[in-house]
């Protein structure tokens, strides 16, 4: 039986504080768009509070349930069915925005996708513990899992999210290689991938003007280059100390997106350089936290749970960092704990109060 201890404080207080952090940063960069829209310069960020209050609680009663339990295959599979037929289910009802990703109800909205994520980390963490040192089987684990990702990550990808769809992969890689996937496998999967990958963005209009914008935004500046411009603009023009808190200009109607997939770049003009590397010090800390949860684990499945926790917010937090400076095409991935939203967030505590369990039984 694992030592009973308290939970990691640190990645506790983290954790706290980018939730904190970001629901200034929302009422910063969406009170005036709010006001204008809606006539309420409080609608998102009170929207946001809300969520956040949702989020806390469920990570706190999360946080006192044992991880074990997640380990039983009728949770799992459960879990997957459930998710699976919210992936299907979403495409029978009114396209937003003409995707399908959102299950609405009241002013509130479920996105499937996200709870997709901690499905498959859920599933991988069993399923790798019981593949305990076969995972290089092609017919006992390599295909099992390769089924079960490629249905996510397929469904998801029609709805379209080919960035979720996309972190859905890396996690798996992620997970798979740590259990000791061979790497001509890995290599075999890239190659398999190229076709998929020229035929999902080189063959759709939109990705593939995100791929041009993102080799030379300035060819046309207030076409398909126009949000990363705009995002580089604003990182930019807040130095080292940033214009002050409330004090942007990008966010009034230039920059898009600035409450959610952006609002990085609302960081970096309104609190400068310093603010920026603030926020990046804090994701990789909360990693150095869920990796050395994961390392103390008192059983694999605890260490793949923890793992697979703690590199879907990391990678997440990344991916849209590196968006926003120009470092990668831009794709609409919200900076956990940061951007607005409810389904993310929400999910993301759950997922944080299973981490801190975990690390709650260190041994």
């Amino acid at each position: 039986m694992a030592r009973k201890l308290k939970p990691d404080r640190i990645l506790f207080l983290v954790t706290l504080i980018l939730i904190s952090f970001g629901v200034a940063m929302v009422f910063s960069s969406s009170a005036v768009m709010a006001k204008e829209k809606f006539g309420d310069p409080n609608y998102f960020w009170f929207k946001q509070l809300i969520f956040a209050a949702i989020g806390l609680a469920m990570m706190f009663i999360v946080m006192k349930v044992d991880y074990h339990v997640y380990r039983h295959p009728v949770i799992v599979f459960s879990a997957l069915a459930i998710v699976v037929a919210l992936l299907v289910f979403v495409f029978f009802l009114a396209a937003a925005a003409n995707t399908h990703r959102w299950i609405q109800f009241s002013g509130f909205s479920i996105q499937p996708s996200e709870l997709a994520k901690l499905a498959l980390i859920f599933f991988l963490a069993y399923f790798l513990e019981r593949r305990k040192g076969r995972v290089n089987d092609i017919a006992f684990t390599l295909v099992p899992v390769a089924v079960i990702v490629a249905l996510l990550a397929g469904l998801i990808v029609l709805q379209p999210d080919l960035g979720t769809a996309v972190t859905l992969l890396v996690i798996s890689g992620i997970l798979l290689f740590v259990a000791g996937l061979d790497l001509r496998w890995i290599a075999a999967s890239l190659i398999f991938a190229l076709p998929a990958f020229y035929l999902l963005v080189f063959r759709v209009k939109y990705r593939r003007e995100r791929i041009l914008a993102f080799l030379d935004p300035w060819e046309e500046p207030l076409g398909r280059g126009f949000q990363i411009i705009q995002s580089l603009i604003s990182v930019g023009a807040g130095g080292v100390t940033g214009l002050g808190f409330m004090e942007g200009k990008q966010k009034l109607f230039y920059l898009p997106e600035a409450h959610t997939d952006f609002i990085f770049a609302v960081v970096g003009e309104e609190l400068g350089m310093i603010g920026t590397c603030a926020v990046l010090a804090l994701f990789v800390l909360f990693m150095w936290r869920g990796l050395r949860a994961s390392m103390r684990a008192p059983d694999l499945f605890g260490f793949y749970l923890a793992l697979g926790i703690t590199m879907m917010v990391c990678v997440q937090a990344f991916i849209n960092m590196s968006v926003v400076l120009g470092l990668l095409p831009t794709k609409g991935i919200p900076l956990p704990f940061l951007s607005y939203g409810g389904s993310s967030f929400v999910v993301m505590l759950a997922a944080v109060g299973i981490l801190l369990n975990v690390s709650q039984q260190a041994s």
